[in-house]
């Protein structure tokens, strides 16, 4: 398969009217990427996949807590195939793991065997009283994905406190936004539902991006960037073309400020702090 990418809008999430224009007979899905846990959009290329009989993948890497429109309803149940990741800085941590979902059945099925070299039995089926319980077939040339139980535990434990969890990250949003509203050389990326988003990242945009990340860091105040533009990787330069001119705008201009759960009042004050004085605000 050949990758197309589509732009982006406001959001940073996928623009609907974007992908229409590039469907064509050969389009077999529409892989969604819910960054920084938004749902922008999401219900919309949903309506898109419907319209065009297409498979809907979900990228939920940032999306563990994310909820659309309907509050209890979560990310990705609408999808033919969604992916969460479990990795340690995730909202929903193990150690390093992740969860693939599907809305098949069968699917499913054929990915747990090819995620555990393309055997037919697990371990556990294997096992018992019956002397020939050992035997199993190897159906497909398959891979050695599968997880394991520390991961799974980890997960079962995080998950009791995800959404209490979010709610934290949401406050800390929510302080960033209030207090850094007024500066006009930033603009902040707004999620389409606030209260019910997973808030992974808290992300700003600003023509002075590199002279304030060093700013900030030269106060102790380290920041990530999610994400340059894919095109600007070598892999992926023959994919280039004028129908991302807004991704690569963002890409150059993208900040993500600190959000975690160790973070305190006085951290985020400190944050708010150092961009005000950067900009002249203080």
């Amino acid at each position: 398969m050949k990758p197309v990418f589509a732009d982006v809008d406001k959001s940073l999430c996928m623009n609907p009217l974007s992908v229409k224009k590039l469907i064509t007979s050969k389009t077999k899905a529409i892989i969604y990427v819910g960054i920084g846990g938004n749902t922008a959009n999401y219900l919309k290329i949903v309506k898109v996949c419907k319209e065009y009989n297409l498979r809907l993948i979900v990228d939920a890497a940032h999306m563990a807590g994310s909820r659309v429109s309907d509050r209890d309803k979560h990310v990705g149940i609408e999808s033919d195939c969604t992916v969460f990741s479990f990795q340690s800085v995730k909202n929903c941590p193990s150690a390093d793991s992740g969860a693939v979902c599907f809305s098949d059945g069968e699917h499913d099925k054929i990915a747990r065997k090819m995620s555990w070299l393309g055997i037919d039995k697990t371990t556990y089926d294997r096992s018992g009283e019956n002397k020939y319980k050992w035997k199993y077939n190897v159906e497909e040339i398959g891979y050695k994905y599968h997880g394991n139980s520390i991961m799974a535990s980890m997960c079962l434990v995080a998950l009791k406190y995800l959404d209490c969890d979010n709610s934290v990250r949401r406050k800390i949003a929510d302080k960033y936004t209030k207090m850094l509203s007024h500066i006009k050389e930033i603009e902040i990326i707004q999620h389409e539902n606030e209260l019910t988003s997973s808030r992974h990242l808290f992300q700003i945009s600003t023509d002075e991006r590199d002279s304030l990340l060093d700013f900030l860091a030269s106060h102790n105040i380290y920041c990530g960037v999610h994400y340059i533009e894919n095109t600007q990787y070598p892999i992926y330069h023959k994919y280039e073309n004028s129908n991302i001119n807004l991704a690569k705008h963002y890409s150059d201009r993208l900040i993500s400020l600190p959000l975690h759960l160790h973070m305190n009042d006085k951290d985020v004050d400190e944050v708010i702090r150092i961009i005000s004085v950067y900009f002249g605000y203080e």
